[in-house]
């Protein structure tokens, strides 16, 4: 499906999905890949930037759009509530637009309305979504974000353990850091981007200071990255315009100290000159967090991040979870810390996430399945990737086989592109 006032393309159609992971197979692959529909996408493609509830009509068209898509092979439904248009819809719309995902046996996966001052409340509320929807439920990179809300991560465990116990299928996924990375964007109202006046809003002197007094509130109805993280704690990573160059790779707080300016302001004129959400590093997390999670027999691994290129990434700051993730985990909470063993590890990263996507060929070393297998040193095997140097591969990786075919062999990348397009439960050939 596209997006309002695009032009009439096969990925515009009644089966854009389908069409989509068509063409991403058509242009080649060294992995296997898939996807959820996006709740944003579909509330967008109805009801474009808008603010406010659907009304049943749009619900309806929306739901449609989630039938299709299943129908095509999305493996469920993936809502990013603390984003705009994500933030825009309530509880009762996503379960509503959740319900043809149900029916396909796809399941709900959450980026939750809140990791931080709500966090408790945001997973009660993707619970509820589940239950009214009639999918299991992931919580996407659990986290409880901001020092003052490290305290919820044994009462978050604790909440998932008596939703399971009370009949509801959840689980959660993570990745073993403590930052995350979104745009720079989240440190401004989401009303900010309300209609799509993002960059018009940010130019109104007016508009403006009204953002600046909400963006120095301790307490907002808003998921307020700038005050759990602190200009301090906000690492920039990306800028594209000449003018910025010198403040890729500096905290927001050295920036506005450059510029002379309060860490509102800087914020807001990077957004506005980049005409861009502006990649960041947010520092909010706790190691013992990461380590508690690690051992919950319901979690599952994943990066949060795109593929990429170190080669093309030079002079570029990137997320390090996106190189590290995986053999962070075998190497230092497996190997050196013994936070988790080394089976149960696995098992998190391959199996636990093929049978939760309802992908029953793949992910164990089993006759008649698929080959993907990755062959790794358990005694070498190490994240190298840091925040202020990340472009930088992992050791210990020998050989990785996708399909049956070498993309790695003896620790080099082969060339080969085996990959192919996974589909969730609801696809109909």
């Amino acid at each position: 499906m596209g997006g309002r006032g695009r032009s009439d393309t096969a990925l515009d159609g009644p089966h854009g999905f389908d069409a989509m992971l068509k063409a991403r197979q058509a242009s080649k692959s060294a992995v296997n890949f898939g996807s959820f529909v996006g709740a944003s996408t579909v509330r967008q493609y109805v009801k474009g930037m808008a603010p406010g509830e659907a009304t049943p009509e749009e619900i309806a068209a929306m739901q449609q759009l989630v039938r299709l898509a299943m129908q095509d092979g999305a493996f469920g439904v993936g809502s990013a509530l603390i984003y705009p248009p994500g933030e825009y819809a309530t509880a009762h719309e996503l379960a509503e637009i959740t319900k043809p995902s149900g029916e396909y046996q796809g399941i709900y996966i959450s980026h939750i309305r809140s990791e931080a001052d709500r966090f408790l409340e945001a997973l009660d509320e993707a619970f509820e979504i589940g239950r009214k929807a009639g999918t299991p439920v992931v919580i996407y990179h659990l986290k409880a974000a901001g020092k003052r809300n490290w305290p919820k991560e044994t009462l978050a465990i604790e909440r998932i353990n008596s939703a399971r116990k009370a009949g509801l299928d959840v689980s959660a996924c993570m990745y073993p850091y403590t930052a995350g990375a979104t745009g720079l964007t989240s440190v401004l109202p989401p009303w900010a981007s309300s209609d799509g006046k993002l960059f018009e809003n940010l130019a109104d002197p007016r508009v403006r200071e009204k953002m600046k007094t909400e963006m120095a509130m301790q307490e907002t109805d808003w998921e307020n990255l700038g005050q759990l993280a602190g200009a301090e704690g906000i690492l920039i990573t990306a800028l594209n315009k000449p003018e910025n160059h010198a403040f890729a790779g500096k905290r927001l707080s050295e920036i506005a100290s450059m510029q002379n300016k309060d860490w509102r302001d800087a914020a807001m004129d990077l957004i506005l000159t980049e005409h861009t959400r502006v990649e960041a590093t947010y520092f909010v997390m706790s190691e013992e967090n990461v380590k508690r999670q690690l051992q919950e027999p319901w979690m599952m691994i994943g990066t949060d991040g795109p593929g990429v290129d170190p080669e093309g990434m030079k002079g570029h700051l990137i997320i390090p979870r996106v190189y590290g993730t995986f053999s962070k985990i075998l190497g230092r909470y497996v190997r050196d810390e013994k936070v988790v063993g080394l089976e149960d590890a696995i098992r998190k990263m391959t199996s636990a996430v093929t049978r939760r996507l309802s992908i029953r060929d793949r992910g164990l070393l089993q006759e008649g399945l698929f080959a993907d297998v990755a062959v790794f040193n358990p005694d070498t095997i190490i994240d190298l990737s840091t925040y202020e140097n990340p472009n930088q591969l992992s050791v210990g990786v020998e050989h990785v086989f996708v399909n049956g075919v070498a993309v790695v062999k003896s620790g080099k990348v082969t060339g080969a592109l085996p990959g192919v397009a996974l589909r969730g439960p609801g696809w109909q050939r």
